[in-house]
């Protein structure tokens, strides 16, 4: 591959790395440890639904 080409590699996706690095202050913030405690309820959920079927 010669230096005049352009693979497209990491050049193309720097546009999105900085957009999604870019904090909103519109952005809805949810705090990771919510995350996890509701997946997991979730899936206690499933899990007795799916057992009482």
């Amino acid at each position: 591959m010669s230096s005049g080409q352009n693979s497209g590699g990491l050049m193309s996706s720097a546009g999105l790395v900085r957009y999604f690095d870019s904090e909103d202050r519109n952005a809805i913030l949810i705090d990771p440890k919510t995350v996890i405690a509701f997946a997991v309820l979730f899936g206690v959920f499933v899990q007795i639904i799916s057992l009482t079927v």
